[in-house]
This record gives structure tokens, sequence and C-alpha cells, in this order.
């Protein structure tokens, strides 16, 4: 037998931990652990971000990190995009649709058939902002299989609304017939170009599910050799020599779902990791780079599910994001406000205690990243109130004796010791205001305040503070509340909160805001925020780099200074919660608020999505 110094020409070191940064196929010797270790490709599915529609039947096309997902159940138009790890609301298509065909890339996508008011023919063509009308197809059809790019995409196999196994394809301007497949068969996955393709799975009534595996070369189908399960509402991705199917259900109409994810290497199909969710009608990109990289995108468990998934196989383990359970406040509170820039040194002040609406707190609590514990209390109890700065360098804003009562003007300021009053703010009795920036150089915005004999009204105020004094600055261009903001008294992003102004239950706010220190600007749209009165009401990071949580759903929103997206989950809804924490893509943290039911006194701690390289024990040859 020929030594390790004889095939590769030098020696395996010995190392007394394993090395920084070691490359596929690298071994070593970990003297520690007493192990021989190595670097190993491997594949694995890694959960990511939810959607915000949670639709079945949805289709797709792009690549991992520029993709698109469009249409689905109960006619829907909308068009959701993708960015690596969350998703964000595009155009939407002129005609609604599901269980359509779909083809090409997230800037030059393609869309047609599918299900409408009736089976339909409609093409049209993507951009990466808005969907347009092209030629129809020949013949209308749904539960087809689609594959290639906007100007040479292949349609195959569909209802129409009995099953047939023809073949269309289109050129960018129309469609034209090709030759028929050889298996009639709906529901399948496909992969690849218009003139080297494939089609796999599927199923054809009465009851049978097929493996069975063509390829198309532009003009014929030849049989191909099957996947090892049979299976139907399956996702496809890849070429036609290097592919990746999963998902699906074994027996239509039947529930019994899979999870299972095969590799076609050109020759034979072979079993890999599995899905985290086991699901059918699961769409998914029309990647051309191979089986090394997929994405699954929604599809139906039990009912429609928003699950995203990606698939890599590569030398390095991808963990997503996640939200994880940290140490509970002593008390529970809504409607608080927090001061800290670290996951480690959050501070957390005032509220309101329970039961929702009971007495306004003047406690404040410190967390080191494990534990609360209790600090001096503020000169003046309250709720609905602000904060900004760090855990030991503080600010408490505006707020209100009780939810419905008498409002607090004046502020405090903290020393990482005790309280101290500060001046009063300029405006009359606002509570409910959102607030960024250090005890010197803060900013708080819009809230709500009563005029004289009549309901409560929003206000659109902003006020600079400088560690003594408040001034008056360029009012927001949108009255608002219960809003969130981060970044600094220059640089701020605003978001998310209910607008005004007529009173704390008017219009949602689906816009955000930047200010520049002087003037406000419109930012991005930010829909995918939460709907209801409580809205997102914690933001943290930057204004180029933030994270906004809370409301009444439980995924939090990415920025990433061109748009919004959706980010990991947390395990239930909570609105009026406050966070702290630095740039998302490091960690975070959000605590109290309203979990359903009551007021709750739980800590999320965030922790965002790392690479790291897949070192294995050596074991086997």
């Amino acid at each position: 037998m020929s030594t390790f110094k004889e095939i590769q020409g030098r020696n395996i070191r010995s190392y007394t931990t394993n090395p920084d940064n070691p490359l596929e196929g690298q071994m070593w010797y970990n003297q520690t652990e007493l192990k021989l270790k190595g670097v190993t490709a491997s594949g694995a599915w890694a959960s990511s971000s939810l959607m915000t529609n949670v639709k079945s039947y949805r289709f797709g096309g792009g690549t991992q990190t520029a993709a698109f997902a469009a249409g689905g159940s109960s006619l829907i138009a909308s068009t959701e995009e993708y960015n690596g790890s969350g998703w964000s609301a595009g155009g939407d298509l002129g005609t609604g649709r599901y269980q359509g065909g779909s083809a090409g890339s997230l800037t030059a996508g393609l869309a047609f058939g599918g299900y409408s008011t009736d089976v339909t023919n409609n093409t049209e063509e993507y951009n990466g902002t808005a969907w347009s009308e092209q030629n129809n197809l020949s013949t209308s059809g749904y539960s087809a299989g689609g594959f290639g790019t906007q100007t040479a995409a292949v349609y195959t196999n569909r209802y129409a609304p009995s099953l047939t196994n023809d073949t269309e394809e289109y050129n960018g301007t129309s469609w034209s017939e090709g030759n028929n497949s050889s298996t009639n068969r709906a529901d399948l996955g496909t992969a690849g170009t218009l003139t080297a393709g494939m089609i796999f799975g599927g199923q054809n009534p009465p009851p049978s599910v097929f493996s069975a595996t063509e390829l198309y070369d532009g003009t014929n189908w030849t049989t191909a050799p099957s996947m090892n399960s049979a299976r139907s509402q399956l996702g496809g991705s890849g070429t036609q020599t290097s592919a990746i199917a999963f998902g699906g259900r074994f027996t239509p109409p039947g529930s019994v779902l899979r999870a299972f994810t095969e590799q076609y290497d050109g020759t034979s199909w072979s079993e890999v990791g599995d899905l985290a969710t086991a699901r059918r009608q699961v769409s998914s990109t029309r990647v051309e780079t191979g089986n090394t990289s997929a994405l699954a995108i929604g599809g139906k468990t039990s009912s429609a599910t928003a699950a995203t998934e990606e698939w890599n196989f590569t030398a390095n383990t991808i963990t997503a994001a996640t939200w994880a359970s940290g140490g509970n406040l002593n008390t529970a509170r809504q409607r608080a406000a927090s001061a800290g820039a670290s996951q480690t040194a959050a501070l957390a002040f005032g509220g309101f205690e329970a039961p929702p609406g009971g007495p306004p707190l003047n406690n404040s609590e410190t967390y080191n990243g494990t534990a609360w514990s209790e600090g001096n209390n503020l000169g003046t109890a309250r709720g609905n109130t602000s904060g900004f700065g760090t855990a030991t360098a503080a600010v408490c804003g505006p707020g209100r004796g009780t939810p419905s009562g008498p409002f607090i003007q004046n502020t405090e300021e903290y020393d990482g010791t005790s309280w101290t009053a500060g001046n009063t703010s300029n405006t009359s009795g606002a509570a409910a205001r959102s607030a960024s920036g250090t005890l010197t150089a803060g900013l708080i915005c819009g809230g709500f305040t009563p005029p004289s004999a009549a309901p409560a009204e929003h206000v659109n105020n902003v006020e600079e503070y400088d560690g003594t004094n408040w001034t008056n600055a360029t009012v927001m261009p949108q009255y608002q509340a219960y809003n969130c903001q981060c970044g600094t008294q220059t640089a701020t992003l605003n978001g998310g909160g209910n607008a005004g102004p007529n009173g704390p239950t008017a219009n949602t706010n689906a816009i955000s805001l930047n200010y520049d220190g002087t003037n406000w600007t419109a930012g991005p749209n930010a829909n995918i925020l939460s709907d209801k009165f409580t809205a997102y009401n914690g933001g943290t990071g930057t204004q180029t780099s933030a994270l906004f949580v809370g409301g009444d759903g439980t995924v939090s929103a990415r920025f990433d200074g061109t748009a919004f997206s959706t980010d990991a989950s947390y395990p239930a809804a909570r609105g009026e919660t406050n966070s702290a924490g630095s740039a998302p893509s490091t960690s975070a943290l959000i605590y109290a608020g309203s979990p359903v039911p009551g007021v709750g006194n739980s800590t999320l701690e965030y922790s965002g999505e790392t690479t790291s390289t897949n070192i294995v024990d050596i074991t086997t040859s």
C-alpha cells in the first residue's frame, strides 16, 4: 500500500488545534483530539427566511441569490424576489394564476400557462421590476414542465385540460410546436436549457406516479435513467448533466410527502440530504450552474407553506440566521423603552405591566448576554415611551402615565447607575415616539398627542437632543406613531408603525423614511412590514443595515441599504416590543412586548447567517 507522502509528495502535518481556513481536500492530525481530520464537500439543505405570502402552486426562476416566485393558489398575481437571504415584493403579474410554467432569471423571467379563471395560454416576461404581456402559447395548459431562458424556453407535458405530452418552444417572441415527449405526465420536475433540457417524475391519472427521466436536445426526446423514488409535484433545478430533484408526493391524490433529494450526474441519480420540510407543489429556481446549489420555494404540507430552503454542495457548512431564547426579564412589560448597541449590554426601562393596560413601570433592567438584573428606577413611571443610547449612557423619552391617561413630557438620563432628570421635550404630551442615537446626539420622531377636545392625533414632529437641550428639527413628511427607528442622529432609518393623523388606529405606514440630519427623504417600500396596529416596534442596526422586529407576525425584516426583505422567524408574534444590537448580520436582541396572549418577559437573541468549513474525522479511505 502506498503512503500518503508517496501519493501527495508531502507529509500530513500535526496541529494542536484545527488550522484556520483549511481548504477542501486538506488533511492534518489533531494532537488534542488524537484524530486524523480533513475538509470535504458535502450537501445539505439550510432553512432560510419565510416568504411573505403563504401560497401553494407558485412558479419561479433565477438563481439561489437572485430568484423570483410568482402567482399561486387563489389566483394571486404577486411576485416575490429573493436576494440570497430574504424575500421582498416585486411587480405583479398581469394575469393572476397558479400551476403555471416558468423559465429564466430574476431580471429576465418568463411565466406561461397555468390556471386563471380557466386554463390559460397567457405568456408574460419579467424584467426585475414589471411583467409585460407577450404572445400566447399555442395551447392552454397547467401543471406542466418549463425550463430554459426568457428567449429560449420549453413548455411540455400538461393538462390542457386533458393530459397531453406535446412540447412548445419559445424564441423570445413567439411559441412554436416541438416534438412530443415519450410519456404523458404532468406535475413533473424540470432542469436545463432549450437544447439540453430534462424532465423527471410526474403523474398520469389514473393514479400513476413516475420516476422516469427524459432528455431534450432541442429536437428530440430520449429516455435516461430513472430517479430512485417515484414522485409528482416536485422541484427541479440544474443542467442536463448536473441536476437536482427534491420534494413531491408519492401517491396522487395521496398525502405521502417527500423530503428526498436526488442528484443527477448525467449518468445516474443518487440520493443525498433531505429537505427540512417535506412538501409537494414545491417551486424552485431554474439555475443552470449544476446540482451544487438550488432553492426550494414554498409548496404545500398539510396546508400551504412559506418555507424556503437553500441547497448547497460545498466544503462549507451554512447555518441560517436564527432566533433563540435568552434570559427572561424580571418584570413583564409592554410599550417600554430600550437602549444598547450590543446583544450583551442592553437596557430595558419603563412600560406597562401585566395585565395588558396595567400600571406604568419605573424600574430598569440590564442584560449581560445571559440574564437580566435590576437597576435603579426612573424618576417618573411611564409607558408608551422611547429610548436611545447605550446600556450605560441612555435617554428615556416622553411617555404616558397610563395607556389612556396623562402624557409625560419630561425626559431622563441614565449613567449606568442612576437616572437623573433631563430637560423637557418640546412636543407637548407626545408618546409612542421612535428614537435613535446617543446620549449626546439623539433623535425622537412622530408619536401621538391629544389636542384639546378631540381624540388623540398622530404627529410628525422631530426633535434632536445634544445631551442637554431638545431642539426642533425638520418634521417628517408623514404623521406616524408606534414606528421603529435605528441609526444615528444624522443617518436615520424610520419605518413601520401606523400613519395618521386620524388617531392611533389609522392606516399603517408602508413606507420607510431616511434622515440625514437636515432633511427627510422617502426610502424603499416597506410593505412586508406588519399591517396591524402594533406594527414593527423594534429596530436595530444602522441606516443601511437594519433589522425590524415585532408586530403581529413572526418574521423579522432586514434592510440592506436598498430594500426590505424577510429574515429569520421567531416562535410567536409579539407587538409593542423592544430591541437592541448591532447590524443584523451579527447579533440582535428583542425583549418584552405583547406575545399572544398577554404581556411578555421573554427575550430572544438573533444570530446572523454563518459559513464554516466542513471539517470531518477521517476514518475510512
